[in-house]
């Protein structure tokens, strides 16, 4: 009680933000590692005096900080049971960028790829490139030394710091950076914290005892990607110590060292110019990990500015994602191993003599056995393929899955063949098929073994290979990390790498900076074994959960939730773009990312006591701000589908708690405007008339500077039977099924109207038929009971009518998509349910196919010239993709199509009228969609093919929006 009190108290003393309460702390409770530690709190400090204030209470309570950026580690290290201390969301400032010297000063929650785009402006850019780049912060990057793809051109994060600004661990501030030896000896004299630091060090390295050991245990200099400990090779390796002309920084030091030494509040790097314009790739396919081994070093004897290698296991695991099998255009047959081998250049003739040489090479090797060669976007989709491969490998169907404990290990060139085949040996000794992840250039191979640790007897395996290829990288002198460092699961073998005397060297190093052990400790040294605090219980009992839902295909609920093994890539920023998470861009609050609704639903489904394991209002907290806009089933290389949670979880809550009756009014919003539909005239004036939709939205609990939706002044279904003739045509082209769904039906009939006559006037038999709602409404608001009554029923009608020959056909994305998503979960016949799934389309898609068959032709259309700029859908960038409908409104000759890269509008069908939610839907509009549309001239056309789209366009930019279908009826010639 006194401890949740001090944190009280703590809470109102510091500027940021302190939370302890059970959701924050089950949210922070794993990063990407297997490790699972409950927090004491989580805090988002922002600013410096806050850092000291935690760093006092820290001492004064005995507890610690753990410092998270993206918490995209892999070992361990932002794990603890102190306070993890996120700096994400305030130290996020570039300080200053200075073009002259090629230097930048940020601060260490600035997004890498965010930074280089800032900084293309002025031809520079920061090198080191990890997988997760699109929201790895600069500050984390510092704690693991992280290098990724570019390491062989660029080095590490170690080679491009120049000074660091950091409060130790008294409170005090130091900044670290390069020293002459006068300006080093007069940091010996310091009265201080700092003083104390330097001289420990001075007195530890100047022993030729203490040098020989660290000479003789650390890996060759020659090795650039060695982060096994703190690199107190590189303090010795400065002319205070040696003959070399290196400055003493102890930057060096504080690289990779996992936030234990000092806190960082300042990072100032060293940039490069902008790489050679023109480049190429060799994705070199080869039949064995062996011979794509051996294919490294004469790989390398070229100017390569990457040198990655992919295995089998990663390539099969792409063909089911729906993001990136596309990707694998450039694959032929079955290889093993597949090295893609990047060049460079600022003349193209010259990149294409380095190509040429390069295949002479491989081809000459007689090891693989084919070569073909990217260049330009084909690159950009390659890389994407392998940068997806961490996150992919989490989609192993089950609970065995590809373990990161030994995928970190660095061995010289030289010896890596060698040191693979000895390795596959150990594989083999324990029948384990391990994924192989490489960056092959720089003799980094990530190495994981299949192990499921919800049993006892694979977490023994675990230690065991962990410890064997330990030993085994000890043979080699390799390091057991290279880029991702010790943390929790290869800490506690450091002494094994280094032997007893260095290890007692580290701890003393850790003692002198951090004398209470207050920074993220258990990380490099004095670690806890490396098989305890797993996210797992070991031989637990599986909880039983039922949904009405089908989760069947990921092993239940509980698993899918599971599947999200935290790689973080729903922290992206806007200008990254896709679309996951846009709450998250909006708050820039962990809560709100696709990770932290999937740790809260893994922590309370697999502990809750209750009967009804849902039934948390941590959970309904934590869902609040989804607006299941369906990005993180395409664009989360786990597919952590959770709109289709968020829908369970509300059903679920639902039997526990009555609906408010928003949500029953919203989720029966279709009988609502059947209603209203009888007396279209009173109903328009109500829904537009200032005093009495002010009523309506109070009633409701609607945002009152929102618009409200009105019905049309016919429905699409009278006016289809009123013109029925028009629509049944003999000698049509094809015959087509339009799905009436209930919002065009009711609301956007011009819509309706308008795609009813393009097909027909293209030459299309349209019909439409007698069937319910899709059930949109009742899916987001978890009344799943009765949408299943809906999907039954629908697929009931239309299974024995749809048809490769005879397509159903929607116009509003949400709605005929339900077929391809959510009535694969709700249906009772799954087997029609499949079958029609592959037969229903958007009607971009339809119109897109067609076109390709010949069907449709471009002098069907205007040559009068038109700008038209596209906002898709958030549901069709997940199951389709927005490229459809940019290549239908480019039919017309003269008609310049861009997509704008928009994300999420933020309307999310009810989300953006709720009173509570309209200044984060409007925030979300505001991320891109808003400025860009505001930037168009009047002339330009939107287009937008969600009613929802086009309803938050007009209330934030007061544009009117077309769906594409009525662009294209009126592009038609006139005949």
């Amino acid at each position: 009680m006194e401890l949740k009190q001090a944190l009280y108290h703590l809470s109102k003393e510091i500027s940021g933000e302190l939370h302890y309460d059970d959701l924050w702390k089950s949210i922070y409770a794993t990063d990407a590692s297997v490790y699972r530690e409950i927090p004491l709190a989580v805090c988002f400090p922002k600013n410096e005096k806050d850092l000291v204030k935690l760093i006092d209470f820290a001492k004064r309570y005995k507890t610690s900080l753990i410092p998270r950026t993206a918490g995209t580690s892999l070992a361990g290290q932002c794990t603890g049971d102190g306070i993890v201390v996120d700096v994400s969301k305030h130290f996020t400032g570039v300080i200053e960028v200075n073009p002259e010297l090629k230097r930048v000063s940020v601060q260490p929650g600035v997004i890498r790829d965010d930074l280089n785009r800032r900084l293309e402006r002025h031809g520079l850019f920061f090198g080191p490139n990890t997988s997760t780049s699109n929201r790895c912060m600069i500050g984390g990057m510092v704690g693991n030394n992280s290098s990724g793809t570019t390491s062989i051109k660029y080095g590490t994060t170690r080679d491009r710091l120049v000074s660091l600004k950091v409060i130790l661990s008294d409170g005090s501030y130091a900044e670290f950076r390069d020293l002459t030896l006068s300006e080093y000896q007069e940091k010996l004299k310091l009265d201080n914290l700092e003083g104390e630091i330097y001289r420990l060090l001075h007195e530890k390295l100047n022993d030729k005892t203490n040098q020989e050991e660290i000479l003789k245990n650390f890996p060759p200099v020659g090795l650039h990607r060695r982060n096994t400990g703190y690199a107190i090779d590189e303090l010795l390796a400065s002319e205070v110590f040696t003959e070399s002309p290196r400055n003493f920084n102890f930057c060096k030091l504080i690289a990779g060292s996992e936030g234990t030494l000092a806190f960082i509040t300042e990072i100032t790097l060293q940039l490069d110019e902008l790489p050679p314009k023109y480049t190429a790739m060799v994705a070199a396919h080869y039949p064995s990990i062996d011979s794509c081994m051996q294919a490294v070093v004469p790989a390398m004897q070229h100017s390569l500015f990457t040198c990655e290698m992919m295995d089998k296991v990663i390539l099969d695991c792409t063909k089911e994602s729906l993001k990136y099998r596309d990707n694998r255009f450039f694959i032929e047959g079955d290889p093993k191993g597949i090295l893609m081998l990047e060049l460079r250049n600022d003349s193209e003739d010259e990149l294409q003599r380095q190509v040429d040489a390069l295949l002479e090479t491989l081809k000459n090797s007689g090891l693989g056995y084919a070569f073909p060669v990217l260049y330009g976007e084909q690159i950009d989709l390659a890389l994407e393929l392998r940068k997806a491969g961490l996150g992919l490998l989490a989609n192993l169907k089950g609970d065995k899955k590809a373990v990161a404990c030994i995928e970190d290990t660095a061995v010289a060139l030289p010896v890596l063949a060698d040191y693979i085949s000895d390795f596959s040996k150990i594989m083999k000794s324990y029948d384990q098929q391990a994924v192989y992840y490489a960056h092959a250039g720089a003799g980094e191979i990530h190495l994981r073994p299949i192990l499921n640790l919800k049993k006892s007897e694979d977490v023994k395996l675990f230690r065991s290979i962990t410890k064997d290829v330990a030993e085994l990288v000890k043979k080699y002198n390799g390091s057991l990390s290279g880029e991702h460092g010790d943390g929790r699961v290869r800490a506690e073998f450091i002494e094994l790498m280094f032997g007893e005397k260095v290890y007692k060297l580290l701890k003393e190093v850790k003692y002198a900076f951090d004398p209470n052990n207050i920074f993220n400790p258990g990380k490099i040294v004095d670690a806890p074994a490396m098989d305890v605090s797993l996210r797992y219980t070991p031989d637990r009992t599986e909880p039983e959960i039922e949904t009405i839902m089908d989760f069947s295909e990921a092993g239940g609920v509980l698993r899918l939730a599971e599947q999200c093994n935290g790689s973080g890539d729903c922290r992206k920023s806007v200008e990254a773009g896709g679309t996951m998470c846009p709450s998250y861009r909006a708050t820039k609050d962990e809560k709100d990312t696709t990770r932290a609704r999937a740790n809260a639903l893994r922590e309370f489904l697999t502990n809750s006591d209750k009967k009804n394991r849902f039934d948390h209002p941590e959970l309904k907290e934590v869902l609040d701000l989804c607006i299941s806009c369906k990005g993180c089933k395409s664009e989360c290389p786990s597919n952590v589908d959770m709109g289709a949670l968020k829908a369970e979880f509300q059903h679920q809550y639902n039997q526990a708690h009555k609906p408010s009756f928003r949500d029953r009014a919203f989720a029966n919003i279709t009988q609502q405007n059947e209603r209203a539909s009888k007396f279209p005239v009173i109903s328009r004036f109500i829904m537009s008339n200032s005093l009495t939709s002010g009523i309506a939205k109070s009633f409701l609990s609607v945002a009152p500077e929102r618009t409200l939706p009105i019905v049309a002044k016919q429905t699409l279904k009278k006016y289809y039977l009123k013109h029925k003739a028009k629509f049944q045509n003999e000698n049509s082209v094809k015959t087509v099924y339009l799905f009436n769904d209930e919002f065009t039906n009711y609301l956007d009939a011009e819509v309706g109207i308008d795609a009813l006559n393009l097909l027909a006037d293209l030459g299309y038999e349209v019909l439409i038929i007698d069937h319910p709602e899709s059930g949109r409404s009742q899916i987001s608001k978890g009344f799943l009971d009765k949408a299943k009554e809906l999907a039954n029923k629908n697929v009931s009608i239309f299974k024995d009518l749809i048809s490769d020959e005879t397509p159903l056909i929607g116009v509003e994305p949400s709605a005929i998509l339900s077929f391809r998503d959510e009535y694969l979960r709700l249906a009772d016949d799954k087997d029609s349910a499949v079958k029609l799934a592959k037969n229903s389309f958007i009607i971009e898609e339809f119109l897109k196919q067609e076109i390709a068959m010949g069907n449709i032709r471009q002098d069907q259309f205007t040559d009068d010239s038109a700008t038209i700029k596209i906002h898709g859908h958030c549901h069709q960038k997940a199951l389709s993709n927005v490229s459809k409908t940019f290549d239908i409104l480019n039919l017309p000759k003269n008609y310049k199509v861009t997509i704008i890269p928009s994300g999420c509008c933020g309307m999310a069908g009810s989300f953006g009228y709720e009173k509570e939610h309209y200044e984060i839907s409007m925030k979300i509009g505001e991320n891109s969609l808003f400025p860009a549309i505001r930037k168009s001239e009047e002339s330009v056309i939107i287009s937008a093919n969600g009613t929802s789209c086009r309803h938050q366009i007009k209330d934030g930019t007061n544009r009117m929006a077309l769906h594409p279908a009525t662009i294209l009826r009126n592009a038609l010639k006139k005949i």
